[in-house]
């Protein structure tokens, strides 16, 4: 059970520092994720079966999500579209890209073929879960790493402060639209990688794969802001993937234990947003803080 909550944790834990980049970083409501998760899952499969290697097939899931997300950005900037709405656009039309990838299947097993993951399994020294728990961790460190060197660039200094105040970056002579589209396709990228390693860790690929997956991000990404408060790039992208983590194991224990409850499978999607309304009211001091009186002995 650790060990499915670590692998799984890390895992989605990539796919929540590419919702951490867009909403967070350039204060942009990006649903392509639930596209370009999919898509990453569905590249990764039909390369495998095609006999790719793994680093090839990792690298060409990361082009295909920066490619969603450079649809999104330009329907955005250039078609002057919201920004909610042009992901909801590409996401929807992802849906058909994404079958036409996978050949009009809807599903593709991958349990036959000898994938990445099924090859650390069989390792003689560090086999099983713990060695896939060592790889999910090394492969989110390593991507949390290049994603900090990156924010500290002036390049990556200027994309957070585009976020915060877009007049500032106007002012300064730079265009805001090539920023943001980076940054987008960057996040999308950082999904379909996420996307590319579930399907080798459940062993198939699905085109409804990513349904809903940008809820389960969010609720990932405010559970680690609740548990750890920094301005520092460092704490945010490592509190995204203990975030990631600690929701997986709720998930877990709602699963193992909540027929205690009466609580199915069917009701996961609603302890997500639950969770999400929870974490948003604390994190505004709505539920523990009293409530302020007024002033001048007016009531409140």
């Amino acid at each position: 059970m650790l060990e499915g909550i670590l692998i799984e944790g890390l895992i989605y834990g990539i796919m929540v520092l590419g919702v951490f980049i867009t909403f967070r970083v350039l204060s942009f409501a990006d649903m392509t994720v639930d596209g370009s998760f999919p898509m990453g899952s569905a590249i990764m499969a039909v390369c495998i079966i095609k006999g790719f290697p793994a680093p090839v097939c990792l690298v060409l899931a990361f082009a295909g999500g920066c490619g969603a997300g450079l649809v999104t950005s330009l329907i955005h900037t250039q078609l002057k579209v919201p920004d909610l709405l042009s992901g909801i656009l590409t996401m929807t039309m992802l849906y058909s890209i994404n079958l036409r990838i996978m050949g009009g299947r809807a599903n593709i097993s991958l349990l036959r073929i000898d994938t990445l993951f099924r090859k650390i399994n069989e390792w003689p020294l560090l086999g099983g879960n713990w060695g896939l728990v060592i790889f999910c961790l090394l492969a989110a460190l390593i991507i949390k790493t290049l994603l900090d060197l990156f924010f500290h660039t002036d390049y990556g200094l200027t994309m957070g402060a585009l976020g915060a105040n877009p007049q500032l970056i106007i002012s300064q002579g730079m265009n805001p639209d090539i920023i943001k589209i980076s940054g987008i396709c960057l996040s999308n990228g950082l999904v379909a990688v996420a996307g590319a390693f579930t399907s080798m860790y459940q062993g198939f690929a699905d085109v409804s794969l990513g349904a809903g997956i940008i809820v389960s991000g969010l609720a990932s990404l405010m559970i680690g802001e609740l548990i750890l408060r920094s301005n520092k790039i460092g704490v945010h992208t490592l509190r995204v993937l203990t975030g990631s983590v600690i929701y997986r194991g709720l998930m877990y224990l709602a699963r193992d234990y909540g027929y205690h409850i009466h609580m199915t499978p069917n009701d996961f999607k609603l302890v997500t947003g639950l969770l999400i309304i929870f974490c948003i009211l604390v994190s505004r001091g709505r539920v523990f803080a009293p409530r302020r009186r007024k002033k001048n002995g007016a009531r409140p």
